[in-house]
């Protein structure tokens, strides 16, 4: 059993962004399933941990790790290859950029909590939210089409934090039966990059508890 314990849920794709990193960097860590459906994320002692109650967490050196972003960068100091942000300030930013429209702005909006907010509060039915849903993966994809490259991957030649980022947004966006033929780069990066065993690795499917 690894000394670095993840705490995760197969479908969520902030864990699925730290499983990608994680398998990239080629660290060992051990999985312990946190079902967001029994609420197993809202107990006294997971809390007491996790004030936020989200998943993912990695326990690692010591600290309980929260945030996906703040994991992967922990994870790019202390692991740094390979590298998910370049050393390079304006390339750093550019890619921190590309990432964000995903990690602060699809996903938050199309989350459980906010989902489910919409049929307790507003009556949505299941219709409804996943025209929400898709709405903003539209949105969202219609800004990273443009600053995606015309050729290789977002972190060229190899991944890096838009990259880890893209995919499990393009899984959540095919659940939902989101209309992909508008986005040809990003749909083209994602299928260059599940054939990479790191991504598949980490894949709900290859996840997904029995």
């Amino acid at each position: 059993m690894s000394d670095i314990i993840l705490f995760d849920y197969w479908r969520s794709s902030a864990s699925y962004r730290v499983r990608i990193a994680l398998n990239l960097k080629g660290v060992a860590y051990t999985a312990v399933p946190t079902n967001l459906l029994d609420a197993s994320h809202k107990k006294p002692d997971y809390v007491a941990r996790n004030p936020q109650g989200f998943v993912p967490m990695l326990s690692i050196d010591g600290h309980d790790l929260t945030q996906s972003l703040a994991i992967i960068d922990y994870l790019d100091a202390k692991y740094p290859d390979p590298p998910m942000v370049s050393s390079d300030p304006a390339k750093r930013a550019k890619t921190l950029a590309q990432a964000l429209v995903i990690a602060a702005d699809i996903h938050p909006l199309n989350n459980l909590r906010v989902l489910g907010r919409l049929k307790s509060q507003f009556g949505a039915d299941d219709t409804a939210v996943a025209e929400w849903y898709r709405h903003w993966i539209v949105e969202g994809f219609m800004a990273l089409e443009a600053m995606a490259p015309e050729t290789g991957l977002f972190g060229g030649t190899q991944p890096n934090l838009a990259d880890v980022c893209l995919v499990p947004q393009m899984a959540n966006a095919r659940r939902f039966d989101t209309p992909l033929q508008g986005f040809p780069k990003l749909v083209r990066i994602d299928t260059a990059l599940r054939g990479i065993e790191a991504f598949a690795k980490a894949a709900p499917e290859a996840v997904k508890p029995e």
